[in-house]
């Protein structure tokens, strides 16, 4: 590594602009790493719901995030990649707090009892909770069209969740729960995004990983302790589940999720993340034999739309 690229990655000097491109238009390269990076989590309900059900949810959380720091320190070693400056550490821990806590955690509760299927319509409402953040964190303005789609999108979402359930007497903690996980993920999504621009787009994982090892490593005992994992019964079909969890959902997905949000914009490349629900729909099917009712491909449709006009409108940036 030269010393400019050192320079780079510690925060000392800024990273080459970005092309410049016709205002408002998205690059190709941007949606294509953001769906390469969809189509790797889109497996990640169905396999957290196969781990989970003869795993402790903390340790397939937890654990998952663990296998993944260990991972990313090994990366770090052998590209020799420099700490990061002193000032993206809080932006690095918000992102691990996002999508190696609070996301991992709240699913592999949640996916205990809500079918796979009906978890990725709720994670529906994902892209347009990241555009919003990506509003107020990367001053980016999205257009008229881009919002009535986005809001359209996540209308359609919080239908499917009501009528899925039974009314709003019907909505169940494990709603609330991946409601939360939405959050989580949309801050770590938009802040990582942005982080992408400045210290690289498999960087910013790799450090968010190993920034909360430590935890990971205490909460992975704790449950290990109370719940053995050789003791659960846990068959071949669980530990593949685990293993893709960490390896790809945890870990080489955002290689790609982070280099299409960080070509940006955010709020574009984002809505890609609306397709998610019907490859996870599909998957879900395929692997857990659960059942594609009408309300389910109905749901599905109408975010696939919505994310085809989203993502054809325009973004800008706000001036300074």
């Amino acid at each position: 590594m030269t010393h400019n690229d050192s320079a780079i990655a510690s925060g000392t000097v800024p990273l080459p602009a970005v092309p410049a491109r016709r205002a408002g238009t998205t690059p190709v390269a941007g949606l294509a790493w953001g769906f390469a990076g969809v189509l790797v989590f889109s497996f990640t309900l169905p396999f957290t719901r196969i781990a989970v059900a003869t795993l402790d949810p903390l340790f397939v959380s937890a654990g998952r995030a663990l296998v993944a720091a260990v991972l990313a320190a090994v990366v770090l070693i052998v590209t020799r990649t420099p700490l990061p400056a002193r000032r993206f550490w809080p932006r690095i821990l918000i992102v691990a707090g996002g999508v190696v806590v609070g996301f991992p955690l709240l699913t592999s509760i949640a996916l205990q009892t809500a079918p796979a299927a009906h978890g990725a319509v709720v994670i529906g409402l994902l892209p347009a909770a990241t555009a919003a953040v990506a509003v107020l964190r990367g001053r980016e303005r999205p257009s008229r069209v881009f919002w009535v789609a986005s809001v359209a999108g996540a209308v359609a979402v919080l239908v499917f969740t009501v009528l899925s359930s039974g009314g709003f007497g019907g909505v169940h903690v494990s709603d609330l729960l991946l409601l939360g996980a939405v959050v989580a993920a949309a801050v770590g999504y938009a802040e990582g995004g942005l982080l992408a621009r400045e210290i690289g787009s498999w960087q910013v994982i790799c450090w968010a990983l190993v920034a909360v090892a430590p935890l990971m490593i205490v909460l992975t005992g704790v449950s290990a302790v109370q719940h053995p994992p050789l003791d659960q019964g846990t068959g071949v079909e669980g530990w593949i589940a685990f293993g893709y969890v960490s390896l790809f959902s945890m870990f080489l997905g955002f290689f790609a999720w982070y280099r299409g949000l960080g070509i940006g914009p955010i709020a574009t490349v984002s809505q890609m993340q609306l397709l998610q629900p019907v490859l996870t729909i599909v998957w879900a099917a395929l692997l857990l034999g659960e059942p594609l009712t009408p309300l389910t491909l109905a749901g599905a449709a109408a975010v696939i739309a919505c994310a085809a006009l989203a993502v054809r409108s325009r973004v800008t940036r706000a001036p300074r």
